[in-house]
C-alpha cells in the first residue's frame, strides 16, 4: 500500500508530494496530462523556437513562500531571472509609473506622492518575511501583532486606500494595477491586501520569470520530489476515488466541484452541499504573441519592466473589474501583460521575443477578446500590431481543456472575495481535511488560495500527516 496519492501536478499538488515525502511517507502523483505541472507549464505555441508559459509566467511568491524558498530548486535546473523593473503602469501622456527593487527609487518617480508611498511602503519591506508568513496562512494563524498592524490596512478596499493614501493619478493606477491581480472588483473589502502584498513582494524579493520556461518551475519540483523517492505519473486521468489504488492518505489539487464528481457517494450530503455553496470567479482570455523585436512602449520604464499593467487610471481599471465580476465584458479590460524577453533571451530566435497576457471577463465568457486586447496594447505601445510575426489566444474553455482546474477560466480556484477569504473552501478550523477518511482538499480552493507558493498543498500535507 502506497502512504499517500496526490491527484494533480500543480504546484499545490507538488508541494503536498514533496512535504509527505520529506516525512518518509511514499507518495505517488496522478497527473491526467501528458506532462505535470498544471499552471506550470510552457509550450512553443507561436511556433518553433519560442517559449510561452500556459498559465502562471511570474514568480515572486516562489522567493516569498516560507516553503518553496526553503527548497533546493536550484539544485534541481530552477534558475530565477529578475527583470531591471519588477512591474510598471503606463498612463495616456506616454509616462509611467514604475515600481522599482528600491522603496526610495520607486517614491523618487513618483512626485508629490513619493513621500506617502514611502510611509506606506517602506516600514513594511524590512518585515517581509514574517509578513509573507502570516499572508500565506490561514487567517489568523502567523504573527498576529505584525498583523495587528498591517491587518487595518489590508482589509481595506484597493479603491478606498488608493483614493486615501495618494493624491496623482499615477500612483493611484500603480496601487490599483497590483491589487487587481485579485480578479474580485477594487471597491471590495480587503483587495488592498492584494495591492499592498504583491508590491511588497516586488520591493522584498522581486518579480522574477522562470528561466527557459515556467515548466522549469514544475519540472525542478519533480525532479526533487523523484530524489525523495516520490513519483510521478503523468497521462493517468482519475475519474473517481474509488479507482484509486489502496493508499492510507488523499490529496486532492482540484476544486470543489471536482471533489464531489471525485468522491461521488461516498462524500456525506451535508459537506456536498457546502462545497456547492463554494463561488466561483470571474474567467480570463489569454494571449500569447510571437513578436520581432521589443514592444515598442512609449514609456521607456515600460520597456525595461517584466510585467506592465494596462488600464489607464484607477477608475478605469475599477470599472473593467466590476464588468468581468458582475457578468459584463469590459470593452477597456485590465490586461497583465508579461515580457519574459527583457531578460530571459531563451524565450525566442534572436531578433524576436515572445509576449504574455491576459485580461479578466465573465466566468465562462464566449467572447473573442483577441482584438480589444491588442487595442489596449497598442494604446500605451503604438507600432506594436506591426510586430507581430505570430499570436495564440485561449479563450476560458480553451484553458480548461488545457487544464480541468481551470474551471470558466478561473485561475484562482474560486472567487476571491473577502468571504472566500475567510470559508476556503468552507469555514473551518482545518479547511484542508475533509470528512472522508484520509481524503483532504489541497487546491488553490483552500487557504491562502492563488498564486504559485506551495502553501496550499504544504498545509494540507501536514495537516494529512497530523491526522493519518
Amino acid at each position: 500500500m502506497t502512504d499517500a496519492i496526490v491527484i494533480g501536478s500543480g504546484p499545490n499538488g507538488l508541494a503536498a508530494a514533496i512535504t509527505l515525502a520529506r516525512a518518509g511517507r511514499s507518495v505517488r502523483v496522478y497527473e491526467a496530462q501528458p506532462t505535470a505541472g498544471g499552471g506550470l507549464r510552457s509550450a512553443a505555441l507561436t511556433g518553433p523556437g519560442t517559449v510561452h508559459d500556459l498559465c502562471a509566467a511570474v514568480f515572486a511568491l516562489v522567493l516569498a513562500s516560507p516553503f518553496l524558498r526553503e527548497l533546493p530548486l536550484a539544485d534541481h535546473g530552477l534558475t530565477l531571472v529578475h527583470p531591471d523593473v519588477p512591474f510598471a503602469h503606463p498612463l495616456d501622456d506616454g509616462t509611467a509609473a514604475v515600481v522599482a527593487r528600491s522603496v526610495d527609487e520607486t517614491a523618487a518617480g513618483l512626485g508629490a506622492d513619493g513621500d506617502a508611498y514611502r510611509r506606506l511602503i517602506g516600514p513594511w519591506v524590512d518585515r517581509a518575511d514574517p509578513l509573507m508568513e502570516a499572508l500565506l496562512s490561514p487567517p489568523g494563524r502567523r504573527h498576529p501583532f505584525l498583523m495587528a498592524g498591517f491587518g487595518p490596512l489590508a482589509i481595506r478596499s484597493a479603491a478606498g486606500l488608493a483614493r486615501a493614501r495618494f493624491r496623482t493619478p499615477a500612483a493611484r493606477a500603480l496601487f490599483a494595477g497590483a491589487a487587481a491581480h485579485g480578479l474580485v472588483p477594487l471597491e471590495f473589502a480587503a483587495t488592498a491586501g492584494y495591492g499592498l502584498a504583491l508590491v511588497l513582494a516586488a520591493h522584498a524579493v522581486g518579480w522574477p520569470v522562470a528561466r527557459g520556461g515556467s515548466q522549469a518551475v514544475a519540472d525542478a519540483m519533480v525532479s526533487y520530489l523523484r530524489s525523495l523517492g516520490g513519483e510521478v505519473v503523468t497521462g493517468a486521468p482519475v475519474a473517481s476515488l474509488g479507482d484509486l489504488p489502496p493508499a492510507r492518505l488523499v490529496l486532492c489539487d482540484v476544486t470543489p466541484r471536482q471533489l464531489i464528481r471525485l468522491a461521488g457517494d461516498r462524500m456525506p450530503a451535508s459537506y456536498r452541499r457546502r462545497l456547492e455553496r463554494f463561488r466561483r470567479g470571474p474567467g480570463v482570455f489569454k494571449m500569447d504573441w510571437r513578436i520581432r523585436g521589443p514592444v515598442p512602449w512609449a514609456a521607456d520604464g515600460c520597456r525595461r519592466a517584466g510585467t506592465v499593467h494596462l488600464g489607464g487610471t484607477l477608475d478605469e481599471i475599477a470599472r473593467g473589474e466590476r464588468a468581468a465580476w458582475t457578468g459584463t465584458v469590459p470593452d477597456a479590460p485590465y490586461v497583465l501583460v508579461v515580457q519574459p524577453g527583457v531578460c530571459d533571451p531563451t524565450r525566442a530566435p534572436e531578433g524576436e521575443q515572445t509576449l504574455w497576457a491576459y485580461c479578466h471577463v465573465p466566468h465562462g465568457s464566449t467572447t473573442d477578446m483577441t482584438g480589444t486586447i491588442e487595442r489596449q496594447i497598442e494604446r500605451f505601445a503604438p507600432g506594436f500590431r506591426d510586430r507581430i510575426l505570430g499570436r495564440h489566444a485561449m479563450s476560458p474553455a480553451d484553458l480548461e481543456r488545457r487544464n480541468a482546474n481551470l474551471a470558466g477560466g478561473d485561475i484562482a480556484g474560486g472567487a476571491a472575495d473577502f468571504a472566500q477569504i475567510v470559508a476556503r473552501p468552507v469555514l473551518a478550523l482545518d479547511p484542508y481535511r475533509t470528512p472522508m477518511d484520509g481524503v483532504y482538499l489541497c487546491s488553490s480552493s483552500t487557504p491562502p488560495g492563488v498564486g504559485v507558493h506551495g502553501m496550499c498543498g504544504h498545509l494540507a500535507a501536514r495537516s494529512a500527516l497530523r491526522h493519518g
